[in-house]
């Protein structure tokens, strides 16, 4: 079996490499790449994202063609992907992160700054938080409801469809940081900055 990471220059995606090989060991084989036919080849994709909406999106667009294989890949042919942090984000249908911007559009609904209660709350979100896991989840199984995980976003993913959410975060309101809708898997947190159990997240995705 082959797993993807979809490398498309968005920022550091080192630790995302090393938990996912990690959890490989060599039993799955774990390609780094943005080259459209390894990607078409994969079983499944990992779409990292760091820094904006805006900064990712664009970065996407500026591959000829990746944005049509990835929807081929997710929509089309109904194979496994997870987006972590601005990954997850891109699957709306639009973000306001520095100006308006088209997503993907795969999970309708859009990415808008986190309401921080006239500073009440800090922005960006960065830490530990409990997740409140609300709906069975493949990627979550046997994760203990209000585990830690670790979080670094000042924008939330608000998607139409509340059936798609899997957990949620309690800050400031309760923040969507899971999705599931079939193949398509999403996480706000970090599970490759999570500990054992950002692994375990990462293994249930390998094993789906």
């Amino acid at each position: 079996m082959k797993v993807t990471i979809v490398d498309y220059k968005s920022g550091n995606i080192s630790s995302v490499i090393n938990s996912f090989r990690e959890v490989a060991k060599n039993k799955v084989n774990i390609e780094v790449t943005a080259d459209l036919n390894k990607i078409k080849s994969s079983d499944k994709i990992v779409l990292p994202g760091q820094g904006s909406f805006k900064s990712c999106v664009d970065a996407l667009n500026n591959i000829n063609g990746l944005v049509d294989t990835l929807n081929k890949f997710a929509i089309s042919d109904k194979k496994p992907l997870i987006g972590i942090c601005v990954g997850l984000q891109m699957f709306a249908d639009i973000g306001y992160e520095e100006t308006e911007t088209k997503g993907l559009g795969w999970i309708s609904g859009n990415v808008s700054k986190i309401d921080n209660q006239n500073g009440k709350y800090k922005l960006p979100h960065i830490g530990w938080n409990q997740i409140n896991i609300i709906k069975e989840s493949k990627i979550l199984k046997d994760i203990e409801n209000n585990s830690h995980m670790y979080f670094v976003h000042s924008y939330e993913f608000i998607p139409n469809d509340k059936n798609v959410i899997s957990a949620t975060i309690d800050y400031s309101s309760n923040i969507v940081c899971a999705v599931e809708k079939d193949n398509i898997f999403g996480t706000q947190f970090h599970p490759e900055k999570s500990d054992k159990i950002g692994l375990k997240i990462i293994n249930n995705f390998i094993n789906l």
